[in-house]
């Protein structure tokens, strides 16, 4: 991911700072454009949009998907809600953060994959579930732990 730039941010802002609620588009586009949203992008947007550095931190750090450092290549999101909770999703959870040595939200250290927690991904019929790079994996087991971490090791 490119460096923090301000003519790139000062673009992204201006394409959505004349809509209503345009803190989180520009969040979000900030977050594509650089990987994450960097402290040097929390005054820059807030004087933008006329906030306080304090609503806009407020923001990046309310919601899970905003990060202050770049992920890893792979971004693996373990489901901890009930339903998957009730199918053993911890157990499976803890030997994931074993296998990369990492605790919830790290990275490794060679930047190959984020280990993130979220909160149901509606795929409770079929848990314990997760998300690998964005596509959905269903009725996790030790098997399948295996099989991701081997994807993640490519």
């Amino acid at each position: 991911m490119p460096a923090w730039n301000e003519a790139q941010a000062s673009e992204i802002i201006r394409r959505h700072s004349a809509r209503e609620g345009a803190l989180l588009p520009i969040l979000h586009d900030v977050q594509a454009a650089f990987g994450c949203v960097p402290g040097e992008a929390v005054p820059f947007i807030a004087e933008a949009l006329n906030l306080t550095r304090a609503e806009v931190h407020g923001v990046v750090s309310f919601y899970h998907d905003f990060r202050a450092k770049p992920a890893g290549r792979h971004v693996l999101k373990l489901c901890r809600a009930e339903a998957c909770q009730s199918m053993n999703s911890e157990a499976l959870a803890q030997k994931v953060l074993d296998r990369f040595d990492l605790e919830w939200g790290e990275t490794t250290p060679d930047g190959r994959v984020t280990v993130e927690a979220i909160y149901c991904l509606g795929l409770c019929a079929c848990a314990p579930s997760a998300l690998l790079d964005g596509e959905p994996m269903a009725r996790l087991t030790l098997k399948s732990i295996d099989e991701i971490a081997r994807q993640v090791d490519r």
